[in-house]
């Protein structure tokens, strides 16, 4: 690729989603375990609106464009990158960059899609799917048979929490902001929805249990549901933390894990998929094998083009949305 700069979403100073611009940004050398990716279509997290903020643990330098994951077709490969070649089709995880029209990645962090997977749907798989399937089996031991809790139920995160649950055999109670959302993770596969705008978490979820209270929680909302996680959860439960999604980190009183007999798991898949390509890689083949096998179905709620990735972050701020927002670029 001769180009030497690339179109993007740049974040030029710390600020909310209305500070972004559309411009031409460098384009840097690619090295030789990188590759280069002609961007298709981008999956925008919620920790993108974080990094732009300057509230997220990694901090780009200026200039950058934010975007953690993207799809699209290898355009050139580093001359140590030996398992992908140029025209593959791919989603990967970027760290920053995917809000453009390419982006240098690790291979370590490039997989090669089903030929049958849109763009679209490959560009929001990685981050969401991966912490998931990491947090329920590597992180929870979750097991047949047990009862997971998901707050958040209807967001990212959360829909593929509840629709993986359902798939690997546990009985699934989702928490919901609004009875509109209620519908779509029942669609997933949770047995029961909670909303807590009307409900207690904590009394619906040992009602619901006949008093023992969940197994696993899934839980990237922190804040109130968090403080109610920890007084519904089961003997021997995992409390899973995912993120902080409400806006406030809660502490947790270690008398309630003492007397649960229970334990509270952090999940950070980002260096967990860092320190173990190799286990990494075989959790993404068990969920791409359950994609292509029909078994997984990402819900996108929502597309943008890249000159609207403000907009597409107002939407998700908004929790106006369900599944994933993804952007898409011509």
């Amino acid at each position: 690729m001769s180009a030497t700069s690339v179109k993007a979403m740049v974040c030029n100073a710390w600020g909310g989603p209305d500070s972004l611009v559309l411009a031409d940004l460098p384009l840097p050398a690619l090295g030789p375990k990188d590759v280069r990716i002609k961007v298709h279509a981008a999956g925008l997290n919620f920790p993108d609106t974080l990094m732009i903020a300057g509230k997220y643990q990694v901090k780009p330098a200026f200039p950058f464009a934010p975007g953690m994951e993207c799809a699209g077709v290898i355009d050139a490969v580093g001359d140590k990158v030996t398992e992908l070649a140029p025209g593959d089709r791919v989603m990967a995880t970027t760290g920053n960059g995917a809000f453009g029209e390419m982006v240098n990645c690790p291979a370590a962090s490039v997989y090669k899609i089903p030929d049958a997977m849109p763009y679209e749907i490959a560009a929001g798989f990685p981050i969401t799917y991966g912490t998931t399937w990491h947090a329920l089996v590597d992180r929870g031991r979750m097991k047949k048979g047990e009862v997971l809790l998901v707050h958040g139920a209807a967001g990212g995160v959360g829909l593929n929490a509840v629709e993986l649950g359902h798939e690997l055999g546990a009985t699934v109670i989702g928490t919901v902001g609004s009875d509109e959302k209620a519908a779509i993770v029942k669609q997933y596969g949770a047995a029961h929805v909670i909303n807590y705008s009307k409900e207690s978490i904590k009394d619906r979820v040992k009602e619901l249990t006949g008093g023992n209270g969940a197994d696993v929680i899934y839980d990237a909302v922190g804040g109130d549901a968090f403080d109610q996680s920890l007084r519904c959860i089961a003997w021997d439960g995992r409390l899973l933390v995912v993120g902080f999604a409400s806006g406030r980190i809660p502490e947790a009183p270690a008398n309630l894990a003492l007397i649960k007999g229970c334990s509270i798991v952090g999940v950070f898949w980002g260096a967990f998929a860092a320190r173990d390509p190799q286990k990494n890689r075989a959790n993404f083949a068990a969920l791409l094998a359950l994609y292509e096998q029909g078994k997984l179905k990402p819900h996108v709620s929502a597309t943008f083009p890249l000159g609207q990735v403000p907009q597409a972050m107002q939407a998700l701020l908004s929790r106006k949305t369900t599944g994933k927002v993804v952007i898409t670029v011509p």
